[in-house]
């Protein structure tokens, strides 16, 4: 049984890839792993890779490829093995296809996690891991019982440098312009299965285990045509070698004929047909196989471009509606600030006058009047009869007045 696990960094490849490794008894690869053990035992391979890390660069396919053969020479290769995490490409994917079918172990099945991307942002951003014994949480999903403590040893918990937005992000992108070729590559093939990665962690491996159980008897059958291909390809090769390589290499004795009858010219004619009629096949096989690989590299460079095209436009789209909702909140807060006064003075208005005009049953109306009446009259005012006197002093006053002015005259 060989499997390869695709999906999005976070899709869960890695936990998955474990679970079917101890449920078929079959090792999990991870070209990550195997690299740090080569460069750890200090193998050839090991110290090639060493080389082109230390000066800060991507080690080449022929280095991973060159760890996986190694891998897959061991004896607990033969019954299986999952690929986790590789290919991440298309080339990468035509290689590996070269190299299991020299090993005479070709893929079995190619399982797809499929997770939506808001999904693994929160796996991503939430991971956090123990520095002591390596368990591994998520502040969404999975969180510790203590805030950065880890609940086995009680160690500190850290989250990985590149688990923040922007690197996220732009590992998704890579991913989806590298990997979806892979994906269409098994598809063609008739390798491809797909599962939700959405859910409980035992859900999505029951499911796994179901895709692959599906698919398992179609294994047999392929690994059979398989070897019959090999061996028809294998007498074929011979048969050319026997046929062939006569004509050409056989001595010239004195007193033999320097021709072949005519029959075994027809024969050796023949058989030169069939031998170079299926080489001129294969190179055209592998040219249209190129092609069509180039047609692949261009549209996936194509898609590329309309990616980051989108993803920048996208970007100033946030940027811009992230400024408006700032503005929106600021304007909010200063009319708000300005009308909390006049607002409180409003509702101090609203209260006596509704106090006011609340309408009065007949027993308080009553009770008011009979308060009225009990009232002590007031005193008359002393000032009132002193006022009279002074205003009817003045008016004698201005009379007596105007009878001299009339005598004067």
């Amino acid at each position: 049984m060989r499997i390869v696990l695709l999906g999005a960094p976070g899709c869960g490849k890695g936990t998955q890839g474990h679970r079917l490794s101890k449920h078929y008894k079959i090792p999990e690869i991870s070209t990550g792993d195997l690299l740090r053990e080569a460069v750890a035992a200090g193998t050839p391979l090991g110290r090639a890779a060493k080389a082109v890390m230390d000066a800060g660069q991507l080690v080449s396919d022929e280095i991973v490829l060159g760890v996986i053969r190694e891998r897959l020479m061991r004896s607990d290769a033969r019954k299986g093995f999952v690929l986790d995490g590789y290919p991440r490409n298309a080339v990468q994917a035509e290689q590996l296809d070269e190299l299991l079918d020299q090993l005479g172990q070709p893929i079995d099945l190619a399982v797809l996690i499929d997770v939506d991307v808001d999904r693994i942002m929160q796996r991503l951003l939430g991971r956090r891991s123990c520095l002591s014994c390596g368990a591994s949480y998520n502040i969404f999903f999975a969180p510790p019982k203590m805030d950065d403590r880890c609940d086995e040893c009680g160690g500190r918990l850290k989250q990985r440098s590149d688990d923040n937005e922007e690197i996220i992000g732009n590992r998704l992108r890579t991913y989806e312009m590298q990997t979806s070729p892979v994906i269409e590559r098994y598809r063609e093939q008739g390798r491809l299965r797909v599962v939700q990665g959405t859910g409980d962690i035992e859900d999505v491996f029951k499911a796994v285990v179901k895709v692959i159980e599906e698919a398992r008897p179609s294994f047999h059958s392929r690994d059979r045509s398989a070897a019959i291909r090999r061996a028809v390809v294998r007498k074929l090769l011979e048969q050319r070698e026997v046929e062939v390589q006569p004509e050409q290499t056989a001595p010239q004795l004195q007193g033999e004929e320097t021709t072949p009858p005519a029959s075994k010219q027809k024969a050796a004619a023949g058989t030169t047909r069939v031998a170079t009629g299926r080489a001129p096949a294969a190179a055209k096989k592998k040219a249209a196989a190129k092609k069509k690989m180039a047609v692949k590299k261009k549209a996936a460079q194509k898609k590329k471009t309309s990616v980051t095209k989108k993803t920048a436009a996208q970007k100033k789209v946030v940027v811009k509606k992230k400024v408006a909702a700032k503005k929106k909140v600021t304007v909010k807060k200063k009319v708000v600030a300005k009308n909390k006064v006049p607002l409180k003075k409003k509702a101090a208005v609203k209260k006596k006058v509704a106090a006011k005009k609340k309408p009065v049953s007949g027993a308080t109306a009553k009770k008011k009047v009979a308060a009225r009446k009990a009232r002590p009259a007031k005193p008359a005012s002393k000032k009132a009869p002193a006022r009279k006197k002074a205003a009817t002093r003045k008016v004698v006053a201005k009379k007596k007045a105007g009878k001299k002015a009339v005598k004067k005259r």
